[in-house]
């Protein structure tokens, strides 16, 4: 047991050394840009997923836990894929060129949304309208910053949240069809759903009546 224990010491030491050293450095950056991507991805996804599956979604306990692991699991992948790609790129860019630039943050992402997050799936969808809804505010934010545009003189936001919620609600009522999925799965639960009900059992607790055979 205490051979066993040194040992393992040992490789401790000598891991903890190998972490330190400088000339790794990139290398062991992307490796754990892999572990950061894997973790994070699994813990957005997953409790996005239980609450989705089991407010929405119909099948049998093994199905729903099945359902669950498998969207996790993707989106795990693809994270920990991308910031791998990623970061890999930058570090060989920088190799290349003596520096890191501006557009070498540019081009590793092109490379490795396409090659990652290229695939058109409920997943990556979601991810990209997660990141699409962001730039707009932040590249917003940009051109102001930079003088592109003027300085609103009022918060323009309650316009924006105005002009958003409009237009989702009317895409919902008359097209649903363009709307993601999942979207279309909780306007359905808070806007149609809330006009049926048959009893106090369905109008305050629940929210169908199981109709009995």
């Amino acid at each position: 047991m205490a051979d066993g224990g040194d040992a393992l010491r040992s490789l401790l030491r000598a891991a903890n050394t190998l972490l330190q050293q400088r000339r790794y450095h990139a290398a062991l950056a992307v490796l754990k840009g892999f572990r950061n991507g894997a973790v994070y991805g699994a813990k957005v996804r997953a409790p996005h997923a239980l609450v989705m599956t089991f407010l929405f979604k119909s099948g049998s306990l093994r199905e729903k836990l099945k359902s669950i692991a498998q969207a996790t699991y993707t989106h795990s992948r693809n994270l920990a894929y991308f910031v791998f790609t990623y970061k890999g790129l930058m570090a060989l860019q920088a190799r290349l060129q003596g520096k890191k630039i501006p557009f070498h943050s540019f081009f590793a992402a092109c490379i490795g949304g396409w090659l990652v997050f290229g695939d058109n799936n409920p997943i990556n969808s979601q991810i990209i309208m997660y990141l699409l809804s962001r730039i707009l505010f932040g590249l917003s934010r940009l051109a102001v910053e930079k003088g592109y545009i003027p300085q609103p003189k009022q918060d323009p936001f309650p316009l924006v949240a105005a002009v958003i919620w409009g237009t989702v609600l009317w895409l919902f009522e008359y097209h649903q069809q363009t709307l993601q999925p999942s979207l279309q799965s909780s306007m359905t639960y808070l806007y149609d759903d809330s006009d049926v009900w048959h009893d106090v059992s369905d109008f305050l607790i629940y929210n169908k009546r199981t109709e009995s055979k």
